[in-house]
């Protein structure tokens, strides 16, 4: 079947405009539009067979009901759409009917058509160039700032804002606070009298407290927190802090001055965290944030029952030096971590000092591993442990992060 036989068959199902002729070959040729191919098609077919130019009615269209030919309203819809929302580029996503994908697919098939186009993807080309023609903003089909969709069947156009990131390290110098919101275990969130009505576990989080001047500055709905691992709540974070990204989620703003919104936050937290702000991050860094496993060094205050002698206490610590510690889920995170046995590595750990029969030890530890249970034991759920090679019961009164270093930061 040669072209001229094949657009006599399309034509045979019923009105089609031009739009819709031209796509069922859509990928021959280049330097038209579907509609100028279609109707380049509709001529020569109408001259071979010696009949009289027929110009359709694009409403009649069996197939798009004319919906290719108001492409331009659907753009200024999409403009509307889109105002009060700060953006510099921008994709076009389209819904088809069912009924319409059927019938397009059902002439592809029938007539083993090999260069059509979906309408999909024309509305997204089409309506782009006139979205890009009235905002001055540019297309791009891999990072947009902005996703419009338009749903034919619904006569409706939804705008998905994508995130904004940016990327920093914080420091928690407050216990009691943990890194990310939890919801009232009572409750899950609705809120009761146990959370006071709040619908939180803990009246304040890391990422609340970053969180709540970057959703204002960016005009947004919610601000999600990534960090390189956590600290316990009971634990601070300090040194140079820890890496992490913020993923803001349905800016209204994008330009916002990283260095003023440092300072606020600052400011706000008012002591209880403090953040350095590096730069603006995307997906890629949240992943490589995720799977780059960080070492950790931690600072803690360790109690022993019974009387022991700083050189029994450093000789003890040497015997965990660079052994690799089995620790099944301590009972502690249990209800909701799965119960398994992890194999981490203490990197180094020394005894810095003691004070009122307390002492003061510093321990680096592969990610994961557990340092409150590398003291204690956790009733044998951790082997060997501080406590099983002293015959004595040990654990740790405080505990503090001093330094998250990456991997690749410590050369590896």
């Amino acid at each position: 079947m040669d072209i001229i036989q094949e657009v006599e068959a399309i034509l045979g199902y019923g009105d089609t405009c031009n739009h819709c002729l031209g796509r069922f070959f859509g990928k021959r040729s280049f330097g038209l539009t579907n509609e100028e191919r279609g109707r380049a098609l509709r001529v020569a077919h109408e001259l071979a067979a010696n009949e009289p130019h027929h110009e359709p009615d694009p409403e009649s269209c069996w197939i798009c009901g004319g919906e290719l030919s108001r492409t331009e309203e659907w753009a200024k819809r999409v403009v509307e759409a889109v105002d009060g929302i700060e953006f510099e580029t921008f994709l076009i996503g389209t819904k088809v009917p069912p009924l319409v994908a059927e019938s397009e697919e059902m002439v592809w098939s029938d007539l083993s058509l090999r260069d059509p186009e979906p309408m999909k993807a024309e509305m997204n080309r089409e309506v782009g160039k006139v979205v890009s023609a009235l905002s001055g903003k540019t297309a791009d089909l891999k990072k947009p700032d902005v996703v419009a969709i338009l749903d034919l069947g619904e006569s409706t156009v939804e705008v998905q804002v994508n995130p904004v990131f940016f990327v920093g390290r914080y420091l928690k110098y407050e216990r009691g606070i943990p890194q990310t919101h939890w919801d009232c275990r009572a409750c899950r969130g609705a809120g009761c009298e146990k959370c006071n009505f709040t619908g939180k576990q803990y009246a304040d989080s890391v990422e609340e407290l970053i969180g709540r001047p970057a959703i204002e500055a960016f005009s947004a709905a919610n601000a999600v927190l990534h960090g390189a691992g956590r600290e316990d709540i009971d634990a601070r974070m300090l040194g140079s802090g820890r890496p992490f990204v913020m993923e803001i989620e349905e800016p209204r703003k994008r330009s916002v001055d990283l260095a003023a919104l440092e300072e606020e936050i600052n400011r706000e937290a008012a002591g209880r965290v403090a953040v350095h702000l590096e730069g603006w991050a995307d997906r890629k860094k949240v992943q490589s944030l995720k799977s780059d496993k960080a070492h950790k060094k931690y600072r803690i205050l360790v109690e022993i029952d019974g009387s022991v002698t700083p050189d029994e206490f450093r000789a003890a610590l040497d015997q965990l030096k660079g052994v690799t510690i089995r620790q099944r889920t301590p009972n502690r995170v249990s209800h909701r971590r799965a119960d398994k046995v992890r194999e981490r590595q203490v990197l180094d750990i020394e005894c810095t000092g003691s004070v009122d029969g307390r002492y003061w030890v510093e321990v680096v530890g592969e990610a994961g591993l557990y340092i409150k249970e590398l003291v204690s034991g956790d009733n044998g759920r951790t082997q060997p442990s501080l406590a099983q090679i002293l015959g004595r019961t040990a654990s740790v009164v405080s505990l503090d992060v001093v330094l998250v270093k990456t991997a690749n930061e410590y050369g590896e």
